[in-house]
């Protein structure tokens, strides 16, 4: 355990999950992409490596690599 309370906090906070959306658009001159997530809503986030109609990692508005083409599944509790 660490004596610093400032790293202990930090420690105890969940990691920003990872998210998988729709690449919408690229622009490889600003890196950018237009991303569309599962309930309809745009975002444009940092990276340009997935072409667009496909499905991407998404983390800190940062696209982390291409994510597989599986059965999109939302379950309500």
């Amino acid at each position: 355990m660490t004596t610093n309370l400032y790293r202990a906090l930090l420690e105890l906070l969940p990691d920003t999950p990872l998210q998988v959306a729709t690449v919408t658009s690229v622009n490889a001159a600003t890196g950018t992409s237009t991303i569309t997530w599962a309930g309809g809503q745009q975002q444009t986030v940092r990276g340009s490596s997935v072409a667009a109609g496909a499905l991407a990692f998404v983390r800190d508005g940062l696209i982390e690599g291409a994510a597989p083409e599986l059965t999109f599944l939302t379950i309500e509790v």
